[in-house]
């Protein structure tokens, strides 16, 4: 996936995908057909960097779970002497 994708952008242009078909009073099949082609990719990427995102906010979940199951629990005495600072 580009670096450069940009997921809002891209749901920009499907929703003036729709508009466009919406304002058809008699739809140009050619010109249709494009527009379905232009719109099947941007949701083809859509769904791809959606997944990278999931997939990232997965990995800071996991690192976040590692760092605080290391932290006492609300109901366990932190001694002041054991604290680095």
């Amino acid at each position: 996936m580009d670096k450069k994708f940009n997921l809002k952008d891209s749901l920009n242009k499907l929703n003036e995908i729709v508009s466009w078909f919406e304002a058809q009073e008699e739809i140009d099949v050619e010109a249709g057909l494009e527009k379905v082609k232009q719109g099947a990719g941007l949701v083809k990427d859509c769904k791809a960097r959606l997944s990278e995102i999931e997939n990232e906010f997965s990995e800071i979940q996991k690192e976040v779970e590692k760092e605080t199951k290391d932290l006492p629990d609300d109901d366990e005495e932190v001694n002041a002497d054991d604290l680095p600072f």
